[in-house]
């Protein structure tokens, strides 16, 4: 049984194909270790950096003397449903970052959990609770207002028109007028029907946001969405093109409940708004899509398109959030300001599994703490390492985020020059900070087959970071949706020597997509 490889061994056989399924056994700052035959160490520059999460690197000193000290002392891990005063520090301390960079005096509650995918889901069930909780209270002021207009015909100030009838479909010419209670039985059963409509959930083309069973529904990727597509309410994909048609979109989808007033001596049916709208999902940058950077144009759309709409925004800075783009929050570089914020990944410093949900105080229902809770959020051990995130970002004034702004300046400037050095073979460069991006052109019409076969499953992206872990001693991998698209998300510490090493391993590569060797780029031997 100790042979039986049950840990996802199709993908480890598929990782062997491509030359990634090497062994780590140790990891320092942008650096990752395996052994070779010898048993010797052997460096390898992680510019993965765990998908975003290694803000500061490997085992970052601090950080680990914290975890080890925490860990020494016996740290009460779980002690659920009890006082957690280092959750609620670092709760302020987020919402007083987050409202230094919007500018906005309002506060935010938090709601921790384990992973991205969980917080975007947190953000979204708020959302939709709500959303549940007003069509609530319009369907009992419809409810009271019928009652009021019960009370106006029995004390005869008021009576039912021929106009009300015909605005429910009830027919005004019968024999017999209609009356007040044949009115507000039609109405009940309308709204009663319209109410049951699916909520209405937004998200941009090219976004991921996770597969969990409700996040994967917010993930533009067929593939990893439609196989589970009848279990959570899909979302419809907005493009960028589409986005000044927003407002219309919008009005498009309103559903109306049906309401009565007493309008001096009448009773006369209103049309209320029923709230549809769940959320807008949307990343300012879109990291598994291909490090797409959402311009400030297209946040101001969306921005004044759901405020006019009265439908949320949730932003995903799972893996764009935490200084990584120069800025705490991405999204506050273009403008855009969330009802919801998802963090995660570099809020737990590269050792804790932890994320955040932040939502508008003045939304925010505390009825959602019934209704939700996690075994592993909000512990002492995950929250007290975010804070010592948080002390890293903030110190000297954020130098922190100086130095990812600089660093990520260098590194997209060194793609650039590759770019211009090999434009048949390098179709685009993009990102900001220390999420950058470079993307090949297609070799779905290569004449080499290993290529083409690449190209058309999709897997290209995995080939060429197999090419540079042997040959040159860079880990990096594709972005799931666009897998012509290499990664590069190292820590604020990568050095000059680690950007030259991806220079040369990248150069590397185009020169043989140029001239299309494909042993040259293909082989998976390990490199001596």
């Amino acid at each position: 049984m100790a042979d039986l490889d049950l840990a996802e061994s199709h993908l480890l056989g598929w990782l062997s194909t491509v030359g990634l399924d090497a062994h780590y056994v140790r990891a320092e700052g942008d650096y990752l270790y395996r052994l070779d035959e010898q048993g010797n160490e052997i460096p390898v520059v992680d510019f993965a950096g765990g998908y975003g999460s290694l803000m500061f690197g490997h085992n970052h000193p601090e950080i680990v003397a914290l975890a080890q000290e925490m860990l020494a002392a016996g740290a009460p891990v779980h002690a659920q449903f009890s006082r957690h005063p280092y959750a609620t520090e670092l709760a302020a301390r987020l919402t007083a970052i987050v409202s230094r960079e919007t500018g906005e005096d309002e506060t935010y509650n938090a709601v921790f959990a384990n992973s991205g995918a969980e917080a975007v889901e947190i953000a979204v069930k708020h959302a939709e609770l709500d959303r549940a909780l007003k069509v609530a209270e319009l369907q009992a002021e419809i409810a009271e207002h019928i009652e009021a207009a019960r009370a106006a015909v029995a004390a005869g100030t008021a009576s039912v028109p021929a106009e009300a009838a015909l605005a429910v479909g009830l027919d005004a010419t019968a024999p017999e007028p209609v009356g007040l209670e044949a009115l507000a039985t039609r109405i009940t059963e309308v709204n009663a029907a319209r109410a049951g409509v699916e909520p209405l959930l937004f998200a941009l083309e090219g976004g991921f946001h996770g597969k969990l069973m409700g996040s994967v529904q917010l993930t533009h990727n067929a593939a990893y969405r439609i196989p589970f597509a009848a279990l959570g309410t899909s979302a419809r994909f907005i493009t960028r093109e589409d986005l000044p048609a927003l407002p219309k979109i919008f009005e498009e989808e309103r559903v109306d409940l049906l309401d009565l007033a007493v309008t001096g001596n009448e009773i006369t049916v209103v049309s209320r708004p029923l709230p549809l709208l769940c959320a807008f999902v949307l990343e300012p940058v879109q990291g598994e899509g291909g490090i797409q950077v959402l311009d400030a144009e297209s946040a101001a759309l969306i921005q004044a398109a759901c405020a006019g709409a009265g439908c949320p925004i949730v932003v995903d800075e799972v893996q764009s959030g935490m200084g990584r783009t120069g800025t705490f929050l991405a999204s506050t570089g273009i403008g855009l300001r969330g009802d919801y914020y998802a963090l995660a990944k570099s809020l737990g410093g590269g050792l804790a599994k932890a994320a955040v949900m932040l939502a508008r105080s003045s939304l925010y229902r505390p009825q959602f703490e019934l209704v939700h809770s996690s075994t592993f959020a909000k512990d002492y051990f995950s929250t007290t390492i975010g804070l010592k995130v948080l002390d890293l970002l903030e110190a000297d004034d954020g130098a922190a985020y100086r130095k990812a702004a600089e660093r990520g300046a260098h590194l997209i400037e060194m793609l650039r020059s590759v770019q211009r050095d090999f434009p048949d073979v390098v179709r685009d460069v993009r990102g900001r900070g220390l999420m950058a991006g470079l993307e090949f052109q297609d070799q779905s019409e290569s004449g080499i087959e290993e290529l083409r076969q690449h190209a058309e499953g999709a897997t290209l992206g995995y080939a060429l970071a197999g090419k540079l872990l042997r040959t040159h001693r860079v880990r990096t991998f594709p972005t799931a949706s666009s897998p012509n698209t290499l990664r590069f998300e190292p820590s604020i510490h990568i050095g000059d020597e680690e950007v030259a090493r991806l220079e040369s391993g990248l150069r590397d590569v185009c020169a043989l997509l140029r001239t299309q060797d494909g042993a040259g780029l293909l082989e998976t031997t390990p490199a001596a």
